[in-house]
């Protein structure tokens, strides 16, 4: 028995609480169904009620949702909030929910002006599943050539997930119309964490800002031969947020012409934040594999008492 707790083990307090919180969601939008329509994001609603902008992500109304989005809140935790520290990590969680049903609620709002139909606007819309990918994009910034999975006789990289996990829910969306709502939420969970991630986290070491590494680039989350049709948008998001300051050419330059210090571009911190990412992952593997081995030998060392 000792295996078990082993294996659950190292699930930090925060994480826990936040479970805590989806299953309450869940507990109300199934006692009571009206609830929904004020804690979901109804974008005809959301005006006055604002504040849906922010607990639909917290609301699962399918008890599936509730466990993929559980287990991949607890796992992803014991990963990325050592790195972080739980004030960042509670800090992406809100920044990366809020920005995903935001952007949500426009494209809603638009497709309705677009089409006229008015199911965009009144169709109830949550889940935590926008977090949940943008957990994925924080694995690839800080453990990308970490193999994390294998699908017969391939391996997935951790850089690779963010952009598996769109192209899933995309062709999921198109065999199941069921799917279809959980589809915008991916995708600005993915792309507002790539944002924040690179351009708006504060490094915890050297208290500056952003990631602008070339391996976190943006058009890296696609096949290479995309990448210079994808180099222009990157160009202007750089631009945007970097106040004109020119993208380094290689990971290794850390100051931009003029002398001017790019946050984040610094090798050797690049190069911290992969070890402590993965060696984050070889000790939490360390820990389950630790604990089903004395699971292993219980059994065996009751037979030989026997």
């Amino acid at each position: 028995m000792e295996g078990v707790p082993a294996l659950s083990s190292g699930f930090t307090r925060l994480c826990k609480g936040l479970a805590a919180v989806l299953v309450i969601g869940y507990s109300i939008s199934q006692v009571f169904p009206s609830a929904v329509d004020y804690l979901a994001l109804v974008p005809g609603k959301t005006v006055p009620f604002a504040w849906n902008l922010v607990t639909a992500g917290y609301l699962e109304q399918s008890i599936f949702g509730l466990i993929v989005n559980i287990a991949g809140l607890l796992f992803s935790g014991k990963l990325l909030q050592p790195i972080w520290g739980a004030k960042e990590f509670l800090k992406f969680i809100a920044v990366v929910n809020f920005f995903a049903s935001f952007s949500t609620f426009i494209l809603a709002v638009l497709m309705f002006y677009i089409t006229g139909r008015e199911n965009f606007l009144y169709m109830p819309l949550s889940g935590f599943h926008g977090v949940l990918s943008g957990f994925l994009v924080g694995m690839k910034q800080v453990m990308p050539d970490q193999e994390v999975m294998a699908i017969g006789a391939y391996v997935i990289r951790a850089k690779w997930l963010p952009s598996l996990l769109v192209l899933l829910s995309v062709i999921v969306s198109f065999l199941s119309t069921e799917s279809m709502p959980y589809l915008p939420f991916v995708i600005f969970g993915t792309y507002g964490s790539w944002l924040y991630l690179r351009y708006f986290q504060r490094n915890p070491d050297t208290h500056l800002k952003g990631y602008p590494t070339e391996d976190f680039a943006f058009s890296t989350f696609f096949p290479s031969f995309m990448r210079p049709i994808l180099d222009p948008f990157a160009t202007m998001c750089q631009k945007i947020f970097c106040q004109n300051a020119p993208v380094p050419s290689e990971v290794g330059d850390s100051y931009a012409a003029g002398g001017v210090y790019i946050p984040g571009s610094d090798p050797l911190e690049a190069s911290r934040r992969r070890e402590r990412g993965a060696r984050a992952l070889d000790e939490r593997l360390g820990t389950a594999n630790s604990g089903e081995a004395v699971g292993e030998r219980l059994p065996q060392d009751a037979s030989n008492n026997v």
